[in-house]
């Protein structure tokens, strides 16, 4: 587009929202909707030239994102600031740019990136609810146990080797996990896990919370879970939490230029009173 160009190339770092429901997860697939593909369609759209966006983690199907952080390079003179009102006049209603800011061209979405940061959400009232569905796993067969849940997740802090919460398929040469901070709370009839670490591997927070609900409904024991995953015993782990549960809550960096507000708590937190007063309550 005339006019658009100029001499000096500039980074745009975004942080982007996106319900994954409808989607084949972040990175871009032949014949299929990704969320990669697209905001690279809309930023394509704008600048009349292909581009190519690289983000700080891949969303696996129907998972979703309160602040995914994601940067592409350009030429274009658009200040920084204006590229969020741009794509969210272009993208569809389910994925919204919440900040834009110019950065250095050594930082990388991916490779700056000190941390991630994902909760997982289960709704454990036998009553369905309607605003519920789409972000979290209703799960009420059994009361969960958050005491004991929150004792299992304690012994993954530090640096593990958790090849017993990877799906196959994965490309990563290696499965070190640098795992900083764990947490399991209540809050009414909705549990909320959090996990963060340096990095995660493919499918890890679904199956880390797919055996953890055992724990948390007696069918193991806290010493349990830790054994099958310090012994890599595989096959013990059979169930994966579904996806749409699980939400990348933020990614950290040592000096990121956008104010916390724009990316640092942006997933509401629901708090449900049970619709039963026998469900417990921890």
């Amino acid at each position: 587009m005339a006019g658009l160009v100029g001499d000096t190339q500039q980074r745009i770092a975004l942080v982007i929202q996106y319900l994954g429901t409808h989607y084949h997860g972040w990175q871009w697939q032949p014949r299929q909707r990704s969320i990669q593909s697209e905001i690279e369609s809309a930023i394509s759209g704008v600048l009349g030239e292909p581009v190519r966006l690289h983000g700080a983690g891949r969303t696996d199907t129907g998972v979703h994102a309160a602040a995914q952080v994601a940067h592409f390079d350009t030429n274009a003179v658009i200040p920084a600031h204006r590229w969020p009102a741009i794509l969210n006049g272009r993208l569809p209603k389910d994925i919204l740019v919440r900040g834009a800011v110019a950065v250095s061209l050594p930082w990388h979405a991916r490779f700056s990136a000190i941390w991630r940061r994902y909760r997982y959400t289960l709704y454990t009232d036998p009553l369905p609810n309607l605003f519920l569905a789409p972000l979290a796993w209703h799960y009420y067969h059994h009361d969960l146990d958050v005491s004991q849940m929150q004792a299992a997740l304690e012994p993954l802090l530090g640096q593990q080797n958790l090849a017993t919460f990877e799906r196959a398929g994965s490309s990563r040469p290696h499965t070190w996990v640098e795992v900083q901070e764990v947490s399991c709370q209540r809050r009414g009839a909705v549990v909320e896990i959090e996990v963060q670490a340096s990095g995660f591997l493919y499918g890890m927070m679904r199956l880390l919370v797919g055996l953890l609900v055992q724990v948390g409904s007696g069918q193991r024991s806290s010493l349990d879970f830790t054994r099958i995953w310090q012994q890599n015993c595989r096959d013990e782990v059979k169930y994966s939490a579904p996806a749409k549960g699980l939400c990348l809550l933020r990614v950290g960096y040592p000096d990121f230029p956008l104010s916390q507000e724009v990316w640092f708590d942006t997933l509401p937190r629901w708090c449900l009173s049970p619709a039963h007063p026998d469900l417990s309550i921890a």
